[in-house]
């Protein structure tokens, strides 16, 4: 795989300069760009064509998550990494909701920022994980799943999925991470990313989000109640 282009967008550039050292001699990346600012950010990934973009929420007139959008309308294959000050809960569901693949906080060590890069150069949504992780916000997108189904008639259509996908999206819908899911089914983890790599296939979505709407809506996987997640 070539190194994958990163555009980083931030209003600091002492930050910017920190990313771009840290990036720049890392095999996996290499530095496409940098903006201080959404108008600049927008214009230079159209100019650039990245393959991923780092931007922090608070930029300076157009915020991040509508620079994010702007992206991703246009560029629906560039990975987004968010970075905000904090772990808000709003403002992590309408990231996802934008297409973000990647939500942290902007004080998050380096290498945790660069096992979510590598995350994100391979396609992974690193998002949905921490979103399904976490109980009170899985519930309130789990809710907006439920009022989706209500106005949109289900499609009880054949399943291409296997049995055992089933069962490992159902949990995927409970908000288990692959380890729990690895542990409730007593297979390995890999073989968890391997099942979920073939729903993703098979259902042609980009992400564990998208999959769990796509069977909700068919009714191949029950719709889970806020107290349904442990």
């Amino acid at each position: 795989m070539s190194k994958s282009g990163v555009v980083l967008v931030h209003a600091q550039p002492l930050v910017r300069q920190g990313l771009r050292y840290h990036l720049s001699g890392h095999p996996d990346f290499r530095i496409s760009g940098e903006a201080g600012n959404g108008q600049q950010a927008i214009q230079l990934v159209d100019y650039t064509d990245p393959d991923i973009v780092v931007i922090e929420v608070d930029l300076p007139g157009v915020n991040g998550l509508e620079v994010a959008r702007a992206i991703k309308r246009s560029h629906p294959n560039i990975g987004i990494v968010l970075l905000s000050t904090e772990a808000d809960e709003a403002l992590m569901i309408r990231a996802l909701r934008a297409g973000v693949a990647a939500y942290l906080a902007r004080n998050v060590p380096w290498e945790e920022l660069l096992k979510v890069l590598q995350d994100v150069r391979r396609g992974d949504y690193p998002i949905n994980d921490l979103v399904l992780s976490q109980p009170s916000i899985a519930a309130l997108v789990l809710a907006e799943f439920r009022t989706i189904m209500k106005d949109e008639d289900v499609e009880n259509i054949y399943s291409p999925l296997s049995p055992r996908e089933i069962e490992v999206l159902d949990l995927v819908a409970g908000g288990r991470t692959n380890k729990e899911i690895a542990a409730k089914l007593a297979i390995s983890n890999q073989t968890v990313k391997n099942h979920i790599s073939s729903i993703l296939r098979k259902l042609a979505v980009n992400d564990r989000t998208q999959a769990v709407v796509y069977a909700m809506r068919r009714g191949w996987i029950k719709v889970v109640q806020p107290n349904e997640i442990q």
